[in-house]
């Protein structure tokens, strides 16, 4: 190992340098601040302790970020390791023959007047969203914010969580229902 490499490490930094950064990456995939602090915790003792595999090919930063991915996947696959899909799920659609597929009358989505609004630049929208995929069950919360917001593709989403291709539409499909739902109630009132 060429010393010259481990010396650009500054583990005295690490926290000053990047704790705040880290730290907002994680919560933005676990949506859970203590489960931020420890898996943030986990990332620069980890990365402490394999300071010699460094080998200077990118940034300090770029490699604590790896290790800190790599932590919130091995959080997610032990989390869902041989778990089938969420329970208690209560669809909206109609199951009867004639009328599958149709939504429930109570269940029916508002119509949303909002066409003049750009909603990823609404704070009150986007604290309401942030809120309300926190109530997602976890295993579909994560396949959520994998998809969109990380924009992971399904072979990643698969390899993270363990899951197949078909269980993430359903997953998708739920949870896109349950956020519908939760944004009409806390935040768009007709």
């Amino acid at each position: 190992m060429d010393d010259n490499k481990i010396n650009k490490l500054n583990p005295e930094l690490w926290v000053n340098n990047y704790g705040d950064y880290l730290y907002n990456y994680a919560i933005s995939k676990l949506l859970s601040k203590d489960l931020a602090e420890d898996l943030l915790q986990e990332t620069f003792l980890a990365a402490f302790k394999s300071k010699e595999k460094f080998k200077g090919k990118s940034s300090e930063k770029t490699w604590l970020i790896s290790i800190l991915k790599i932590k919130i996947a091995d959080y997610y696959r032990k989390k869902y390791k041989n778990i089938e899909q969420e329970q208690n799920y209560d669809s909206p659609f109609i199951e009867d023959k004639f009328m599958h597929g149709r939504w429930k009358e109570e269940s029916a989505p508002n119509e949303w007047n909002i066409s003049n609004i750009n909603l990823s630049d609404d704070n009150d929208f986007l604290a309401v969203l942030k809120k309300c995929i926190s109530f997602l069950p976890d295993k579909w919360k994560a396949v959520f914010v994998l998809k969109h917001i990380d924009e992971a593709n399904n072979n990643e989403i698969c390899n993270e969580l363990n899951v197949s291709e078909s269980n993430i539409w359903t997953i998708l499909h739920r949870s896109r229902l349950k956020l519908r739902q939760c944004i009409e109630n806390l935040w768009y009132k007709n």
